[in-house]
């Protein structure tokens, strides 16, 4: 690895903020997106890494449940939602979905992760008892639901505040917020990928109001297709600037994206390169200083750049994610799943000590 001395000029400066403890600025972000020494990169996003959480790093044995893909928003990026009414488009009942319960609790799941498509006929009471029957059917485990874009769609169709709308579902039992639907905050980038789905601002207000009321959040940014680095940073700088404010986010999730059987595939050439998965993850690591964790989602990245990515920064793999369907709709090539003793030795055999979590981040188990 580069020693801080070997450094060009910008980044030397920055090794020495980062060394003291001090906050990279968004000058400093871009000089970090512009360099191609990606070893130096490394070196300082481990540090800081260390710094935090020594030589533990974090998984989840955890289940996604995608509950309909019907979804009015039609976003050119995804290829995972129908239209309502379109070949493939699909909504699984509550009974359907207390079958599945059943199945991961033979599993020993400790995180279910619910995400879905905009359905104009599901309503909130069936979110408050598909979430009162997790928590009957699996009460030791963390329930993380609905992002910020399915809560604004329930408070709009029920003409509730989103405030409101959070805390009925805490109440009917949501632990925390994932992350999805941040994509990139620029109005310009949502205009082309996203133009139906809430605005950047809007998002984060979402998840500032989750943080008034107890309830902590993921988040994210998907990378990789029509946006700038400039735009990217000043997402991570939003991001950051929430956080600062309210302290209620829990990981920071980098998303590659996936062109295949998207709207975008003619204009996006492939995914992310590794060493652009790299790069991201690392800058993140450096310019969140105040998010506690960086997840490197093997889903997307694979599980091989996974494992790399522990050495720039990420010290999260996720989790088992039995089920995972809308990176595969989008041409994913990684595995659908995988299993406990796999990630604990992704994480052992990268040098590190696996530590299994639920979704707070409370352990479950360490030293395997």
């Amino acid at each position: 690895m580069a020693e801080i001395w070997q450094l060009d000029g910008a980044l030397q400066e920055i090794a020495g903020k980062v060394a003291a403890g001090e906050r990279l600025d968004r000058e400093d972000a871009v000089t970090l997106y512009r360099s191609n020494d990606l070893l130096a990169l490394g070196h300082l996003s481990a540090l800081v890494k260390k710094r935090r959480h020594g030589e533990r790093v974090y998984f989840a044995v955890n289940h996604h449940l995608n509950y309909s893909n019907v979804c009015v928003n039609g976003c050119r990026f995804c290829a995972f939602s129908r239209a309502p009414g379109e070949a493939g488009a699909y909504t699984l009942s509550l009974d359907a979905v207390e079958a599945k319960l059943f199945r991961m609790k033979e599993l020993g799941v400790r995180e279910l992760h619910i995400v879905g498509g905009l359905n104009p006929e599901l309503d909130l009471g069936y979110f408050e008892k598909l979430l009162q029957r997790a928590r009957e059917i699996l009460p030791g485990v963390t329930l993380k639901a609905l992002t910020a874009v399915e809560v604004d769609f329930l408070a709009r169709r029920h003409g509730l505040s989103v405030t409101e709308v959070l805390s009925r579902l805490k109440e009917a039992g949501l632990d925390c917020l994932p992350g999805g639907g941040a994509e990139v905050f620029a109005p310009r980038v949502r205009e082309l990928i996203c133009p139906r789905k809430i605005s950047g601002d809007k998002w984060l207000a979402i998840h500032a109001a989750a943080h008034r009321l107890g309830i902590p959040t993921n988040a994210t940014l998907l990378y990789g297709h029509l946006e700038t680095v400039a735009e990217r940073v000043d997402h991570l700088l939003a991001l950051r600037r929430l956080q600062d404010e309210t302290g209620g986010f829990l990981s920071f999730v980098p998303l590659a994206f996936h062109p295949s059987n998207t709207a975008l595939a003619g204009q996006v050439s492939g995914c992310p390169t590794g060493f652009d998965d790299l790069k991201t993850i690392a800058i993140a690591r450096l310019l969140l200083d105040n998010f506690p964790h960086v997840k490197a989602y093997w889903v997307m990245l694979g599980p091989k750049i996974a494992q790399v990515a522990l050495h720039f920064g990420a010290d999260d793999l996720e989790g088992t994610v039995v089920e995972e369907k809308i990176t595969h709709s989008a041409g994913a090539e990684s595995p659908e799943w995988l299993a406990r003793q796999e990630l604990v030795e992704l994480i052992r055999t990268a040098g590190y000590v696996p530590v299994e979590r639920d979704a707070l981040y409370n352990t479950v188990r360490e030293g395997f």
